[in-house]
């Protein structure tokens, strides 16, 4: 799904500018994730995640409206935090 938007990224630029923000929100969220201990901090990090769903959720709308995308299975949002960093 992300090689499909990424694609389509390339000739539409406000959904450059979706995954720009996405790309951020996944930096913030896998080091929040990283450097969170315990019970430390667990409040935040849930924030973080709910934010980054959030974020993601509103890229998936865009493509499914766009027609990049036809359905989008459920997917784990660590993995596509993960993904994302990785690209």
């Amino acid at each position: 799904m992300l090689n499909t938007i990424s694609e389509a990224s390339k000739s539409d630029s406000h959904l450059a500018r979706l995954l720009a923000e996405t790309s951020e929100f996944a930096y913030i969220y896998l080091l929040a994730k990283q450097r969170q201990k315990g019970c430390d901090g667990m409040g935040e990090l849930v924030t973080l995640k709910e934010e980054f769903s959030d974020v993601v959720d509103k890229v998936i709308q865009y493509c499914k409206e766009k027609k990049y995308v036809s359905e989008v299975r459920s997917y784990d949002i660590d993995s596509i935090a993960d993904e994302i960093v990785k690209e």
